[in-house]
C-alpha cells in the first residue's frame, strides 16, 4: 500500500502503481484539507460573487454565470465535452499513472472537489479498473483536458474501461465489480478532475524512468563493443572525467571500467593503436551527457507529480480562489524534449558502434558484416541499416514540439505547451532507441564470438551468457528479426538489468 500525500511521491513509487499494481490510500490528514476545501467551494457556489469554473462557463465563456442549481449540470457536461480524444487507447500504466497523479495532486487541498469523488476514482485504481483514455488531443494547457476528460468520465458512470482484459462500457465493468457510479457531480468538481497536467506527466514519468534504465544499458552495450574492437581503456581513465567534473561523464566512465573489470579482449594505448574513434573513446562525454539530462529532468517531473495544478486554486482558509494557470504544461514540454534528444543520442552513437563492427574497413580484424562466408551471407549487413533508420526517425522525432503554439477557446488560450506530445514523443524515441542498443547487443555478441576469446569482463560475460541463451552465434544468413525482438525483450523485461549490480549507479 502506497500512501499518498500530495507531498512524497516519486519515479518509483509511481512505477510500483503503475506497473506493480500496488495498491493507494490516502494519509488521514488531507482527507481533512479536501473537506475544508470542499465547504468553500460550496458556499462560493451558492453565493452571488462570479468565480471561474465554479459559477461561471469555461475558457471564452468564462464571463457567463451559472444558475447555482445548475452548477453540478455545468461540470457533467464539460466531462462530456471535453470527452475528445483520438488516436489508440494509452498503455494501462500510463493510465493508472494519470489517475495515481490525478489523485495526489487533488488531495492537498486546494482544488474544492469532494472527499467522496476522490475516493471513487481511488477504487477504479485499486480494482484495476482503467479508463479508455486516447492518446491525442492535448495542447498540454488548461491542462490535459481531453485525456483527464476521458479518465474522469467513468466516474459518473458514462465512457468505457478496460477491466480484466477486456474494452467496454464502463457500466458493465461498474456491473461486474459491484461499483456504485457517482449520482452526480457537484460545483467546480468536472474542472477539479480535468485542469491539470496528469497525461503528460504520467506518459513522461514512465518514459524517463526507463530511459534510467537505458543509459544503463547502454553503457552495458558499449562495454561489449569495446571487447568486441579491442577497444583502448586509458580514455576511462577516472583522472581524465575528473578534470572535465561532469557527473554523468565521471559516472559512465566509472561504470565502463566496472563493466570490463577482468576483460582480456580489451588494450592500452599505444598497443594496437594510440586512439580509438569518437564512438568509442567519447562515449562517456555522450552518454554522461544523457545521464545528466534525465537526472535534471527528474527533478522537475518529481516536481510536478506533487504539484497543485487546478485552475482556479482554492484558498480555503482565506476564503479565496485564485484564477491563474498553474495547468500550463510548459516546464514538462521543454524537459520531455529535452530527454527525447538525450535518449536519442543514446541510439546515434550505439548505431555508429554498429557500424564499426560490421565496417571491416573499421573493426579491426572482423570478416565483413560479421560473418565468416561473405558475399553467400550478408550477415549483419542489414541489422545496421535497421539500426540506421530508426535513429534517422528519431532525429525527426527530436524537432522540438515545445516550441509550437495553437491558440485555442476563441483566442482565450492563447498559447499552449503541447507538453503532451513532447512526451509521446520521448517514448517513441525510447522505443526505438531500445531497438537500436539491442543490435548492438547482438551484433558485439557475434562479433565476440568471432574473435574466439572468451576472457570478458565481469559484467559483460553476465550480459553476454544471458544473450546466448536466447540468441545463437550466427554461422549463416537466417531470419534475423526474431533474434532481434528477442534481445529487446530482454531489454524490456530487465533480464540482463536485473543480474548486474549497479552499486551506488542505480
Amino acid at each position: 500500500m502506497i500512501i499518498l500525500d500530495g507531498k512524497n511521491l516519486n519515479l518509483e513509487s509511481l512505477v510500483c502503481i503503475a506497473r506493480r499494481h500496488e495498491k493507494v490510500e490516502i494519509k488521514a490528514e488531507n482527507k481533512l484539507l479536501v473537506q475544508a476545501a470542499e465547504r468553500y467551494v460550496e458556499k462560493v457556489a451558492a453565493g452571488d460573487k462570479p468565480v471561474y469554473g465554479i459559477n461561471t462557463g469555461f475558457g471564452k465563456l468564462s464571463d457567463v454565470r451559472i444558475n447555482p442549481c445548475e452548477v453540478g449540470k455545468l461540470q457533467q457536461n464539460l466531462l462530456m465535452s471535453h470527452a475528445c480524444g483520438v488516436g489508440s487507447p494509452l498503455a494501462e500504466d500510463i493510465v493508472r499513472g494519470m489517475m495515481a497523479l490525478r489523485i495526489n495532486a487533488l488531495i492537498k487541498g486546494y482544488s474544492g472537489i469532494r472527499l467522496t469523488t476522490i475516493e471513487k476514482l481511488m477504487e477504479l485504481l485499486n480494482k484495476d479498473i482503467y479508463p479508455v483514455v486516447f492518446e491525442k488531443g492535448s495542447l498540454g494547457s488548461s491542462g490535459d483536458l481531453a485525456p483527464l476528460s476521458h479518465m474522469s468520465l467513468p466516474l459518473i458512470g458514462l465512457g468505457e474501461v478496460f477491466y480484466q482484459g477486456k474494452r467496454m462500457s464502463s457500466e458493465q465493468a461498474f456491473e461486474l465489480a459491484k461499483i456504485v457510479p457517482l449520482k452526480e457531480l457537484k460545483a467546480k468538481e468536472g474542472l477539479s478532475l480535468i485542469n491539470g497536467t496528469q497525461a503528460m506527466t504520467a506518459i513522461g514519468a514512465l518514459t524517463l524512468y526507463d530511459a534510467i534504465h537505458l543509459e544503463k544499458m547502454a553503457t552495458l552495450a558499449l562495454s561489449m563493443s569495446i571487447e568486441a574492437l579491442h577497444g583502448i581503456v586509458d580514455a576511462f581513465d577516472s583522472r581524465v572525467h575528473e578534470l572535465r567534473g561532469q557527473p554523468g561523464q565521471i559516472k559512465v566512465a566509472e561504470m565502463i571500467l566496472k563493466h570490463l573489470n577482468g576483460s582480456k579482449m580489451t588494450t592500452r594505448q599505444g598497443e594496437m593503436r594510440v586512439q580509438d574513434a569518437y564512438s568509442l573513446r567519447c562515449a562517456p562525454q555522450v552518454h554522461g551527457a544523457s545521464l545528466d539530462t534525465f537526472t535534471y529532468v527528474r527533478k522537475i517531473v518529481e516536481a510536478e507529480m506533487n504539484a497543485v495544478t487546478d485552475n482556479p486554486i482554492v484558498f480555503y482558509d482565506q476564503e479565496e480562489a485564485i484564477s491563474a494557470g498553474n495547468f500550463h504544461g510548459q516546464p514538462l514540454a521543454l524537459a520531455f524534449d529535452f530527454i527525447g534528444i538525450a535518449i536519442s543520442e543514446l541510439a546515434n552513437i550505439s548505431e555508429r558502434r554498429i557500424e564499426r563492427l560490421v565496417n571491416p574497413s573499421l573493426s579491426n580484424g572482423l570478416p565483413p558484416f560479421l560473418v565468416k562466408n561473405c558475399g553467400i551471407n550478408s550477415g549483419f549487413m542489414i541489422v545496421q541499416y535497421s539500426a540506421a533508420s530508426l535513429v534517422s526517425e528519431n532525429k525527426i522525432l527530436s524537432h522540438p514540439a515545445s516550441v509550437d503554439s495553437i491558440p485555442s477557446s476563441a483566442n482565450q488560450e492563447d498559447h499552449v505547451s503541447m507538453g503532451t506530445i513532447a512526451a509521446r514523443k520521448a517514448g517513441a524515441i525510447l522505443d526505438n532507441a531500445r531497438k537500436v542498443i539491442a543490435m548492438e547487443f547482438m551484433s558485439a555478441c557475434q562479433a565476440i564470438d568471432l574473435r574466439e576469446q572468451k576472457g570478458l569482463g565481469h559484467d559483460t560475460k553476465i550480459a553476454y551468457e544471458i544473450i546466448r541463451k536466447q540468441i545463437p552465434y550466427l554461422t549463416s544468413d537466417t531470419i534475423m528479426y526474431p533474434y532481434i525482438n528477442a534481445c529487446e525483450a530482454l531489454l524490456i523485461n530487465n533480464s540482463i538489468f536485473d543480474v548486474i549490480d549497479w552499486g551506488n549507479h542505480e
